[in-house]
Order: C-alpha cells, then sequence, then structure tokens
C-alpha cells in the first residue's frame, strides 16, 4: 500500500500552490489509515450466528483486526472463549432481535459493524407442495426479517455518528435456487439481496455502508457431518459424498467448497477502511459454481 504515498506528495504540491493545504492532509490521513495492522481497533461488531462455521470464522477475523466482537446466537457456544462476547438471542422473533439490540447498545454504548450471517434452512425437500405457511414463515423470520430488524435497531446511532458498516451474508441460492429442496430459502436469500440494495441507497449519504456477501457452498463442520452420513448412507467414499452434491450444485468450477476462513478473509477486507469506498454492491464467492456473469 505504500505506493500510495508518491500520489499524496505530488497532489500536496498542488493543492498547497492552490491554497487549500488541507485537502491533501486528508489524503494523506487515509495513506496512513491503509497502513493500520489494527484496522478495527475501538470498532465494535456483532456477528449473528457466530458461535460456530462461517459465523465463528467471521468472529475470529474481526477479532484478529483489533475489533471488539459480539457474538448471538440461541445457544451457548461449544467452547467458551473470553474475548468474544456472547449474547443469548433468538432472531427468528421480533422480541430476540429487540433485546439483542438493546442488549448490545446498554453493555457496549454502540455498535460499528453488524455482520448478519445467521440464516439457514429446516424446511423438508419435495417443492413447493409439501411446504406449509408454518415453513415459509420460520424461513422468512430468519432469513429476512431478522437482518431487516437488526438494521432498523442498530441503524439510528450509526447515523448519529456518521459511520458505521452492515453486512448482509446471503446466498448463490438467491440467483440459483435449488427449488427442491430450498424454495423458502432462496426465495428470503432473493429478497435479502433486493432489499440490502435499496437500503444502501438509502443510508450511503449518512455514511453508512451497507454490503451483501453472497457464498457458494462452503465446507463448515456441519456441510463435513453431512458428507460422512452420504458417504456410510450410499456406500461411497466421502470424497464421492463430496463431488455428488458439487454435482447436484452444477459443478464448482474451482473444485471444492469454500472454506469458512475463505469468507470470513473476505467480509474482513469489506468492513475495513481499505473497502471504504464500496458500497450497495454484492460480493459473490462460490468457486465460479453460478455459470453466469
Amino acid at each position: 500500500m505504500g505506493v500510495i504515498y508518491p500520489y499524496v506528495n505530488r497532489i500536496s504540491v498542488l493543492v498547497r500552490d492552490a491554497g487549500i493545504a488541507q485537502f491533501c492532509t486528508k489524503i494523506s490521513a487515509m495513506g496512513t489509515q491503509f497502513e493500520l495492522t489494527n484496522e478495527l481497533y475501538g470498532k465494535t461488531a456483532l456477528v449473528t450466528g457466530g458461535t460456530k462455521g462461517t459465523g465463528k470464522a467471521i468472529a475470529k477475523r474481526l477479532l484478529s483486526a483489533g475489533a471488539t466482537v459480539i457474538i448471538s446466537a440461541r445457544n451457548q457456544p461449544e467452547e467458551s472463549k473470553d474475548d468474544l462476547h456472547f449474547i443469548s438471542a433468538d432472531l427468528s422473533v421480533p422480541d430476540g432481535t429487540k433485546k439483542l439490540v438493546e442488549d448490545v447498545l446498554s453493555r457496549f454504548g454502540k455498535l460499528d459493524i453488524l455482520v448478519n450471517n445467521l440464516g439457514g434452512s429446516e424446511t423438508p425437500a419435495g417443492g413447493f407442495a409439501v411446504l406449509s405457511d408454518k415453513d415459509w414463515e420460520a424461513t422468512l423470520h430468519t432469513n429476512l426479517l431478522a437482518p431487516v430488524r437488526l438494521d432498523r435497531g442498530f441503524l439510528p446511532q450509526m447515523i448519529g455518528r456518521g459511520s458505521g458498516v452492515i453486512i448482509h451474508i446471503a446466498s448463490i441460492q438467491g440467483r440459483l435456487p435449488l427449488y427442491e429442496s430450498t424454495l423458502p430459502y432462496a426465495a428470503a436469500k432473493a429478497g435479502l439481496l433486493n432489499y440490502s440494495k435499496s437500503l444502501s441507497n438509502e443510508v450511503a449519504p449518512k455514511g453508512i455502508r451497507v454490503l451483501t456477501v453472497s457464498p457458494g457452498w462452503i465446507m463448515t463442520d456441519g456441510a463435513r457431518r453431512m458428507m460422512e452420513r452420504i458417504s456410510k448412507n450410499s456406500n461411497i467414499s466421502v470424497e464421492e459424498a463430496t463431488q455428488s452434491v458439487m454435482d447436484a450444485l452444477g459443478g464448482i468450477p474451482y473444485g471444492r467448497p469454500a472454506q469458512p476462513e475463505e469468507v470470513a478473509e473476505l467480509v474482513g477486507f469489506l468492513v475495513s477502511p481499505k473497502a471504504g469506498y464500496l458500497t450497495g454492491a454484492e460480493f459473490v464467492i462460490d468457486g465460479g459454481t453460478i455459470p453466469t456473469i
């Protein structure tokens, strides 16, 4: 990042000659900001669904960058870590999101970074005919309305300070639905994509960045256990089970699922000062799974 400084120095001379040296000071400050190794120091971040899988990897990544990190889930994490602040919350119901917002702001005073990572599908396979209103409502509450409610709860204090970052973890199923097995989930994530873009347009002028990350298949511990079950039930190897799932997705050109840490690294960049001009965009991390541009 040091290559920025020759340009800063050149701008400095031109601006000083123009009699507006304060502009140069701001540019130089930006250059210094990009050099920070503890770039999230002083920031408070919340990662929903942060006790396992991708959420856990994201929480650890933000912690390593110096942030104070809060994680939420319905159940206590399997391993307790003193450096991650856990708050129990059921975000599938309105009272759960309200409680989480109140707890975070009362204990920490502010929130700078919100990573809406919680999501998932527990609906049965079989397409539209087997899905009840209860299936649809539960999936929409978890994958769409929980982020909407949390954004609504945390945005006022972000706007009041003129800064903040919101990340929505969506899915490539928002554009590549597996209609026979996860129809409500795919619809909810498509809604999240549209909502995220609309929200970014509204709050960007107020200093808030809103971004969407859409992963493909991620090899979490849960996914790994699923491969082991498929392997056992089908009398095939774990590698063959993994390949069968990739084939069902239409193939992954990169040849493997993502690791949680790879998604976490992308999120870590997007919430950092390095990504300060990025907002309103969707970042797909799927190893090339989506076959279109």
